[in-house]
C-alpha cells in the first residue's frame, strides 16, 4: 500500500526487470515470529505497530540494541466523578522496520523521528485517503464469486467503504468539513471511481484467486532486526510460483526512479523469502493513476543486497536513536511535510527528545542516504 511519501526516491536495490526461472532459496536461520491477515487500516500505522502503543504506568525497555527506556507522560483532569487520567502516547525506541519507515529515514531522518519516536499527529490528505478507500474496494471485491467481479460491482462498493472508513478513522471527515454542498466530496468520490474502473483495464479479477489480501508479514533476521509490512495481494500459481502485487493510486515513476519504487517490493520479497524459504517469482506494481504495470523478477542476489542495505540503515537508525542526532534532509518533498513548524529548516524547533541519549561519536557520516552496493 501507499505511504505519504509515495514517489520519493529511495536509494535501494539495483538491477533491471528480467524473466528468470524460479530460484531455489538458500537455507536461512531467520526466525519466523508471526503471520496474520491485517485489517483495513492505514498502511503506515498498521506496518509500524509501535505507533499504536498506549502508555501504561510502567516503563519498558524498547529498541534493538539501544537499551533505551520508554517514557510516558500523563495529565490528570478533575471531573464530577473523580479524576480522569489522560495518557499521552509512550515514546519508544524503534523496534522494527517497515518499508514506509525505511523510506522515511532515507528521505529525512528527522521525519522518521517525528513519526516513529515523537509520533506527531498528521492531517489526513485527500490523496492518501483516496488511496486507502480504493485499496479497501479492491480487497473487498474478491469476496464476490469470480463471475461477479465486474467494474459496476466494484464501484458500487465505494459508498459503503467510504462510510466504513469514516467510522474507523473519524479524522478523515475533516477533509470535507468546508464542503457543505458536498460538491468537492462528490468529485473526490468520482476520482476514486475512475481509479477503480481503470484497474479493470490492467488486470482481470475474474481470472484471479488471491491466496492472501492485505497480508501482514513479519520476520526477525539472524541479526535481530525485525522486518514487517503489509502486502496488498499474494497470488500463487498452480505450479507454486508466488507473485506479490501492490496497488498504487498515483502515477508510475519515470524510469530513473523505478528502483526507488521497487524498494518496497524487494523488502516484501525479502520477508517472504526469510519466512517461507521461497523467492517470489514476480513483483508487480499496478499504477492506477497512469494505467501502468511495473514488474520485476527478483533473484537471491537482489534480496541479499536489500538485506545488507537494511542492516546498514538500521544501524544508522540505532545510532540516531541513542544520540538523539536526527538531522533534517531538505528536498522538494519538504513542501508537503506536516511538520514544518517543528523543523529547523523552516525555523521551527523539534519537541524535547523523549529518550535517553549518549554523546555522539565524532566524525559521524551523513544520515538518510544509502551508499552504492
Amino acid at each position: 500500500m501507499e505511504t505519504s511519501t509515495e514517489g520519493a526516491a529511495e536509494a535501494a536495490g539495483q538491477g533491471s526487470a528480467q524473466a528468470d526461472p524460479p530460484v531455489p532459496a538458500e537455507p536461512t536461520a531467520a526466525t519466523v515470529t508471526a503471520t496474520a491477515t491485517a485489517t483495513d487500516t492505514d498502511t503506515a500505522a498498521a506496518e509500524e505497530s509501535t505507533a499504536g502503543v498506549t502508555a501504561t504506568t510502567d516503563t519498558a525497555a524498547a529498541g534493538t540494541g539501544t537499551g533505551a527506556a520508554a517514557t510516558a507522560t500523563a495529565t490528570a483532569t478533575a471531573t464530577d466523578e473523580g479524576i480522569t487520567i489522560a495518557t499521552a502516547p509512550t515514546a519508544m525506541a524503534p523496534a522494527s522496520l517497515s518499508p514506509s519507515r525505511a523510506g522515511d529515514f532515507m528521505q529525512c531522518p528527522l521525519l522518521y523521528r517525528f513519526r516513529v519516536i515523537d509520533r506527531l499527529p498528521e492531517k489526513p490528505s485527500e490523496a492518501a485517503t483516496r488511496g486507502t478507500l480504493v485499496h479497501a474496494v479492491l480487497e473487498r471485491l474478491f469476496d464476490a464469486p469470480a463471475a461477479e467481479r465486474t467494474a459496476p460491482r466494484a464501484t458500487s462498493l465505494i459508498p459503503g467503504q467510504w462510510d466504513r472508513l469514516r467510522e474507523t478513522r473519524p479524522e478523515v471527515v475533516e477533509l470535507f468539513a468546508d464542503d457543505p454542498e458536498g460538491e468537492r466530496l462528490a468529485r473526490w468520490l468520482g476520482e476514486a471511481e475512475q481509479l477503480v474502473e481503470r484497474w479493470f483495464t490492467l488486470e482481470d479479477p475474474t481470472r484471479l484467486e488471491p491466496v492472501e489480501r492485505e497480508l501482514f508479514i513479519e520476520t526477525q533476521l539472524e541479526s535481530g532486526l525485525k522486518l514487517r509490512g503489509i502486502i496488498d495481494r499474494v497470488d500463487v500459481a498452480p505450479t507454486g510460483e508466488v507473485r506479490i502485487v501492490d496497488y498504487k493510486t498515483g502515477k508510475a515513476p519515470r524510469p530513473q526512479y523505478a528502483e526507488g519504487a521497487l524498494f518496497q517490493m524487494k523488502f516484501y520479497a525479502l520477508v517472504v523469502w526469510r519466512l517461507k524459504n521461497v523467492v517470489p517469482r514476480r513483483l508487480q506494481l499496478v499504477y492506477l493513476g497512469s494505467g501502468d504495470v511495473l514488474t520485476y523478477d527478483p533473484v537471491v542476489a537482489d534480496l541479499e543486497r536489500v538485506e545488507r542495505k537494511l542492516h546498514a540503515l538500521w544501524e544508522a537508525i540505532r545510532q540516531a536513536t541513542e544520540t538523539g542526532d536526527w538531522r533534517p534532509r531538505p528536498t522538494k518533498l519538504c513542501g508537503w511535510c506536516d511538520h514544518q513548524a517543528h523543523c529547523p529548516e523552516f525555523g521551527g524547533t523539534p519537541p524535547p527528545y523523549p529518550l535517553p541519549v549518549r554523546a555522539p561519536e565524532s566524525g559521524g557520516g551523513p544520515q538518510g542516504r544509502m551508499g552504492p552496493d
